[in-house]
């Protein structure tokens, strides 16, 4: 087996409201709602919203809000992303910011969602 790439994880939230106005409305995700379950689109994956702990079975076993580390590519130059967060009202946890990604050097600012999740937008220096 090699894997190859992610599918979509789950990200279980506590205010569901402000959560798909932060992804959708900030980050510029599309929100699918099927069945009463909601589902993050972007690229080709997608991040499932699970309202509340083991809403969806089977599940993780020690379920948390906020506890996400995550890290989300964008396009672009990094310093215009920073700039369009902070006209939006975004608070920057951290950032501008050298890091090392899964394919080399990039460009990252931090900030955290509703569910205090840390958030990592990054672009690649090749990209930047």
């Amino acid at each position: 087996m090699m894997i190859e790439s992610l599918d979509h994880f789950v990200l279980t939230t506590a205010h569901l409201d402000e959560c798909i106005h932060f992804y959708t409305e900030i980050l510029g995700m599309k929100l699918v709602e099927q069945n009463g379950r909601y589902g993050l689109h972007f690229g080709k994956q997608k991040i499932n919203i699970h309202r509340c702990k083991g809403e969806f079975l089977p599940a993780a076993k020690n379920i948390t809000y906020g506890s996400l580390d995550i890290c989300l590519l964008a396009k672009g130059n990094i310093q215009t992303i920073k700039e369009e967060l902070l006209a939006k009202g975004v608070e920057i946890e951290l950032g501008v910011v050298n890091r090392t990604g899964a394919m080399g050097s990039m460009k990252s600012i931090y900030l955290r969602d509703p569910d205090g999740n840390l958030v990592e937008i990054a672009v690649y220096d090749d990209k930047y």
